[in-house]
């Protein structure tokens, strides 16, 4: 069990008569990309409020980094970050300022150093002066992640990071998250969007009626259906391979 991040066990959350989680159970491991998919209302946020120690489980167990959240929610909190599906940041102060307040919070040494280091790592060093106000959606977003990685956490709770962001911004954080799982930082993904979970998931688990009914790699998955009946089609480019093509193409005729 050294190499769990999180192992939850019978969890049992309910607001008033409404019933969310009613005795969840999984596993994620150190170092992967673990993506929970559910439909609205499923429960998914509640489950990252409780593992993140914002909300209090009624019953049941969670334990995230070795640390029971019920019983050492202080501990928890210094080896995780949130992103939340809506960005953290002060508008009102600029892409380094915001760092720096971070890293101060923290208690890091040379906050400033901190913050250039991310600011470069996270291609925003141009605009690391510029109010984030004036930061357009994707600029945003990485702003909001960088600010998730101040001081080093072993774990990253990303809750539907690119609910809203356009195809070019949602590859850019696909990027960005597939980067931090290479480096060995463990990933909780919740994502209303399937092919995000198919691209960067290790791990993918199904939340339904307040269950995990399904958990599983995506080869795992795929063998609970029948095999495909094998035609011999065409095969026409998604929306979504469309718009970056024609974007791409406008890019390079504008250089």
């Amino acid at each position: 069990m050294q190499n769990m991040a999180i192992q939850v066990k019978g969890l049992w959350k309910s607001y008033k008569q409404l019933h969310v989680l009613k005795g969840v159970d999984f596993k994620v491991e150190r170092g992967t990309i673990f993506a929970l998919l559910g439909s609205n209302g499923a429960g998914k946020t509640t489950i990252v409020k409780i593992l993140s120690t914002l909300l209090k489980q009624d019953s049941g167990t969670a334990v995230v980094n070795g640390f029971d959240v019920a019983v050492k929610p202080e501990s928890v909190r210094q080896t995780i970050s949130l992103t939340g599906q809506f960005t953290a940041v002060d508008e009102i102060l600029t892409g380094r300022e915001n760092l720096i307040m971070i890293a101060r919070l923290r208690h890091l040494k040379k906050p400033r150093q901190v913050a250039d280091d991310l600011l470069n790592r996270f291609d925003l060093a141009s605009a690391a002066d510029r109010r984030v106000s004036a930061y357009s959606g994707g600029m945003r977003r990485r702003l909001d992640i960088a600010m998730s990685l101040i001081g080093k956490p072993q774990l990253i709770f990303l809750d539907e990071p690119t609910t809203g962001l356009d195809p070019e911004v949602r590859l850019e954080v696909w990027k960005i998250v597939k980067k931090l799982a290479a480096g060995g930082t463990t990933i909780f993904l919740t994502t209303q969007y399937l092919e995000e979970a198919e691209q960067l998931a290790d791990r993918i688990a199904i939340l339904h009626d307040g269950k995990i009914i399904v958990d599983g790699t995506l080869a795992e998955l795929k063998e609970l259906f029948p095999p495909a009946k094998v035609e011999y089609v065409k095969k026409q480019p998604t929306l979504e391979e469309i718009f970056l093509a024609i974007v791409g193409k406008k890019k390079e005729d504008a250089k």
